[in-house]
């Protein structure tokens, strides 16, 4: 299982939201790839991720994907990853 987290420069805030995505997933007892990248390369980088997350200012961005895009509206929540990690893969 891969899951992309994207921002606009792929350096800090998918980077924090890649380590609480990891930290979420070991909580569930999952296990996937989580890559960071920036909105330039999605579609290079998450053609074949099952999850990508992000915030709401970059969905439209995202464009057409198979992945399921989810929206995380606070990077600092373990709660709400794992429950929306948990909602989408479970």
């Amino acid at each position: 299982m891969k899951i992309v987290t994207i921002c606009g420069a792929g350096i800090g805030t998918s980077g924090i939201l890649k380590v609480n995505a990891e930290r979420a997933l070991q909580r569930l007892g999952l296990s996937a790839t989580v890559v960071a990248a920036d909105i330039g390369s999605v579609a290079r980088v998450a053609a074949d991720a099952q999850v990508i997350l992000t915030s709401a200012e970059f969905v439209e961005a995202i464009g057409a994907t198979r992945a399921d895009v989810i929206v995380i509206e606070n990077y600092f929540d373990g709660e709400e990853l794992a429950g929306k990690l948990e909602a989408a893969l479970g």
